[in-house]
């Protein structure tokens, strides 16, 4: 009876700790990820942007981040000059915590399966290795830039 306890309380630890954060608005800019919340601290910067409702409204160049366009998806345009923001793929991530590069990451609950893609460094608040299905994987929150 233990055992199938602590299964129970190992499984729901890991899919409360994976649960998709509700007020999290991703952004896109030049096929980097950050939040919308990033992107309005730093104003000065964008030269325009352009707000989809769904997934299913995302234009061919931004398919490929369906998977985090539940809420909608905002593409920025970063003016011509600016465009040094610090970034790092997820496979870079990944190996910074001494994990595969292929492991997939869990950003605000949502699990980036493709490595290749980065992210702006502006996102990256609280970053922890926790385990996620069995696998040691990097979980990573987006502090209050939402």
């Amino acid at each position: 009876m233990k055992k199938i306890l602590y299964s129970f309380l190992i499984l729901s630890s890991a899919v409360l700790s994976a649960q998709k954060n509700p007020s999290v608005k991703f952004a896109v800019a030049n096929d980097i990820v950050g939040t919308v919340g990033m992107f309005n601290a730093r104003k000065a910067i964008v030269q325009s942007s352009n707000t989809y409702k769904s997934a299913a409204g995302l234009p061919q160049g931004l398919k490929k981040y369906g998977f985090i366009a539940e809420k909608g998806l905002t593409e920025f345009k970063i003016k011509s000059g600016y465009e040094g923001l610090d970034r790092i793929s997820l496979a870079q991530l990944n190996a910074q915590y001494g994990l595969p590069e292929n492991t997939p990451v869990i950003i605000e609950g949502y699990e980036f399966p493709d490595t290749d893609m980065k992210i702006y460094g502006d996102m990256m608040g609280n970053v922890e290795v926790k385990d996620y299905n069995g696998k040691k994987t990097v979980f990573l929150s987006s502090s209050n830039l939402k």
